[in-house]
């Protein structure tokens, strides 16, 4: 029974192979998910990784760790910071940290285009080190005057008075209902068009306008209310507190800010290895 569920582990392994072209963190994730399926009472899991890392690879980063010397890694966090710091090296984070700092919303984009680039954005970087705060309010300010009213009026009052999970909740609401697919120059043409001469096609995008803020708020306050239920039920609590955090660099059981190759949410970029 070993032998085929190791067998099985060896063939998932090798159904995604990088090639040195793909996001390096996305194969780290993938490979930390599937490795993590298998455990032996005799074995280190981080052992396993890598015995296994190698096979997960395949032309210019096979060659890549063909061509490292002999004894250079000799540790599973050894190869993590090499992989990384060669296939996704520090120009890399600071040129995608920039990107999320200048995200702007286009003329003619919407609103949630403008979300999911953004948060495209966040998944190409995940060791970026803003904080959730930090993301939203970059977010918010990126966006036209429509699209920020929108989620003021969404937010009772200021959005970034909101906290971060309060935020995100808005946010995705607000990029689900119809209203937020229609374009910024065409909310800005109705809005100017003179009251006297609106056609019904006119007030009836401007209905559904009111409606969609109308359901955005009943949004949010059942949001609000499932919330407060979901604390007083302190099963849920417990097996909500009792979900695992992954980190991205290393793939253990921890979060991101307690990884010791990680300092200041960025992994830890050595010119060398053998420090370690």
């Amino acid at each position: 029974m070993q032998v085929i569920t190791s067998l099985g582990l060896l063939n998932l392994v090798q159904s995604n192979k990088f090639t040195g072209r793909q996001d390096s963190h996305n194969h780290l994730r993938f490979f930390n998910k599937v490795t993590s399926t298998f455990r032996h009472p005799e074995v280190p899991n981080t052992s396993i990784k890598l015995l296994l890392f190698p096979f997960s690879l395949d032309d210019e980063a096979r060659d890549w760790l063909d061509k490292e010397p002999p004894r250079s890694i000799l540790t599973w966090d050894d190869l993590v910071l090499k992989f990384i710091n060669q296939f996704f090296p520090p120009s890399k984070t600071t040129y995608l940290r920039n990107e999320i700092t200048t995200f702007y919303q286009k003329p003619n984009e919407t609103f949630n285009e403008a979300w999911e680039r953004f948060k495209g954005l966040l998944r190409q970087c995940p060791h970026h080190g803003f904080s959730e705060l930090h993301q939203l309010g970059t977010f918010y300010n990126s966006l036209n005057t429509n699209d920020q009213d929108a989620l003021d009026s969404a937010a009772d009052g200021n959005f970034l008075d909101k906290m971060p999970r309060e935020g995100l909740a808005i946010i995705e609401s607000k990029s689900k209902v119809r209203y937020s697919r229609s374009r910024p120059n065409d909310s800005r043409a109705i809005t100017n068009a003179p009251s006297s001469t609106s056609s019904p096609s006119n007030n009836s995008f401007e209905i559904q306008q009111m409606a969609a803020l109308l359901e955005d708020k009943m949004n949010i306050r059942m949001s609000r209310l499932e919330k407060a239920i979901s604390e007083k039920n302190a099963t849920t609590l417990a097996t909500i507190k009792a979900v695992e955090e992954v980190c991205v660099t290393c793939g253990s059981n921890r979060n991101l800010n307690n990884c010791p190759l990680t300092r200041n949410n960025f992994p830890i970029f050595q010119d060398d290895i053998h420090q370690f």
